[in-house]
């Protein structure tokens, strides 16, 4: 099979899925080019501002994409490519296009609010405390998959360490230089991705060598400083270098491929239960372990929490919230060919060396060659872009628990208004225990914490559809299209976790799994009238 045309089938695929079922949701929904979206309605030039569709799908694309469409569907490559490629086509489309849109309409008829505000509109109180309990929990299990991942990511590629902490200094001055010294916008990005080119040279020259149980030390310190500080000193300003860093990287990789022509050595099926020890089945884990590849539940965080707030028409909405999804389904396509071209014996000495983001590296970096690239120089690029984004979301899921956490332990006066708070609402305190928790997770194998990261990511997808769905029929309008793809979601999410629950050897992996488990079993039968 060649690898160039499985990636032209699968964009060619997933343009139809955009031309003829997105444009159906967006009808469905009611979607209103005249009605004024809460960007213009409520706008504060802070977090509600009209931004164009071409920013703001950049906006949108850098938050949602990252790590995850590359370790879900390589991990998952044990069950051979067919099934992954499969599920990545058939999710996109009618699963986590459809969730990611939804979330962002959802948002925008309800003044721009995140989900949990949703819930709490649609479904009361109770329901968005156990939707914030629900959502810290699963905050905890990623920062602990993506530490993992990160570490793993510097151990195997020295140079993409170097080049990492050199990228945070630079985002730091850039933040400085911009949005405090007054520098201008279009010569600040120029200076920074010179200097990011520079960083990329000076981790090849210098390459840091540090084993992984340091490297996930020295990320837990970085994120409790970077969760506190001030997004415009170090988040605002890495992200938006981050977004060059991927384009740049997927451009490369598509006209590497082309190029180079791979053709897929691994097999097209596997086994459905590829586990020596048998306690791997194609059902749920498949579903579980390709994740974001195909859904993904802090998609509607991002679509929910901020896209909405910047929408400048309803008309983009597909373009942003379905074809955002789609764009990713051809990113975890890249990775499939990525890994396919290897072959098994390959594939499985560099999951041993590095895990996932190792094997994408090394994938393509070698079709980067073809471009003139020097190999090494290549794949610690391409590491260097898939950890930095990894980075981002370690660090935005820290922030999302901090806030939550304290949120948690919070209580308003009624007649005030006023939030008061305790030792636990302290944002050092939040933060300390936020980070102590994913750090205790983080020990081991990211292949231990994956299944778990998997099933409480999509699991939060399937809460997400199901509060889409009770505010449909709230609506009077059909809501069949996400309780469909809800239903599954919960069947694949619940037997996971059974399955982690009576399998897992580690105590705090069987106590999350369980309080995951119950948790989305309460919320269930409280949206159950509602729903149905």
């Amino acid at each position: 099979m060649s690898g160039f045309m499985l990636l032209v089938g699968a964009m060619v695929i997933l343009f139809i899925a955009y031309v003829t079922y997105g444009a159906w949701l967006a009808k469905q929904w009611g979607i209103d080019p005249s009605r004024k979206t809460p960007a213009h309605r409520l706008r504060d030039d802070v977090d509600y501002m009209p931004t164009p569709p071409a920013v703001l799908m950049g906006h949108h694309f850098s938050s949602i994409a990252g790590a995850g469409p590359i370790v879900g569907p390589i991990s998952a490559a044990v069950f051979g490519w067919v099934p992954v490629m499969l599920w990545v086509l058939i999710g996109c489309t009618f699963f986590g296009g459809t969730h990611d849109f939804g979330a962002l309409v959802a948002s925008i008829r309800h003044d721009g609010k995140t989900i949990g505000q949703i819930i709490d509109a649609t479904l009361g109180k109770r329901g968005k405390l156990l939707f914030s309990i629900f959502a810290y929990v699963t905050l905890i299990v990623v920062v602990a998959a993506f530490a993992n991942i990160v570490a793993g990511t510097f151990v195997a590629s020295p140079a993409s360490a170097t080049a990492s902490l050199l990228f945070i200094v630079l985002a730091i001055v850039f933040g400085l230089c911009v949005y405090r010294g007054g520098m201008d916008l279009k010569i600040g990005t120029v200076i920074g991705v010179v200097l990011l080119v520079a960083a990329i040279a000076a981790g090849n020259m210098f390459p840091l060598v540090l084993s992984k149980a340091t490297w996930i030390y020295i990320l837990m310190a970085y994120i409790f400083v970077a969760s506190i500080a001030p997004v415009w000193i170090l988040l605002q300003p890495r992200d938006y270098l981050n977004s060059f860093l991927l384009y740049a990287c997927i451009a490369f990789a598509l006209v590497g491929i082309a190029i180079y022509q791979p053709s897929i050595q691994l097999p097209a099926v596997t086994s459905f239960n590829p586990s020596p020890k048998g306690n791997n089945p194609m059902f749920p884990m498949l579903f579980v372990t390709v994740a974001c590849g195909a859904i993904s539940g802090f998609h509607s965080l991002v679509s929910s929490g901020t896209t909405s707030k910047q929408l400048d028409n309803e008309k983009s909405a597909q373009l942003v919230g379905y074809g955002s999804m789609l764009l990713e389904g051809v990113l975890a396509t890249v990775a499939v060919v990525a890994v396919g071209y290897l072959g098994a014996d390959k594939f499985a000495a560099l999951m041993k060396a590095g895990g996932p983001v190792n094997v994408f590296a090394d994938g393509v970096g070698t079709f980067m060659t073809k471009l003139g690239f020097e190999f090494g120089v290549a794949k610690s690029f391409v590491a260097l872009t898939i950890s930095a984004f990894a980075m981002t979301t370690l660090d935005t899921a820290t922030r999302l628990g901090r806030f939550i956490f304290q949120e948690l332990f919070s209580t308003t006066d009624e007649k005030t208004g006023e939030v008061k708070g305790g030792f636990l609402t302290n944002p050092y305190v939040a933060t300390a225990i936020t980070v102590g928790l994913s750090w205790y997770m983080s020990s081991g194998s990211y292949l231990a914490i994956w299944p778990v990261f998997g099933a409480a990511n999509q699991l939060l997808a399937a809460l997400s559809l199901l509060a889409i769905g009770v505010w449909l029929k709230g609506e009077k309008k059909s809501n069949l299209m996400v309780v469909l793809p809800m239903c599954f979601m919960f069947a694949v999410c619940f037997v996971a976790l059974a399955s982690i629950i009576m399998g897992s050897a580690k105590f705090i992996t069987t106590i999350l799994s369980a309080v995951l488990f119950v948790l989305a079993l309460a919320l269930v039968a409280e949206a159950r009238k509602a729903l149905f």
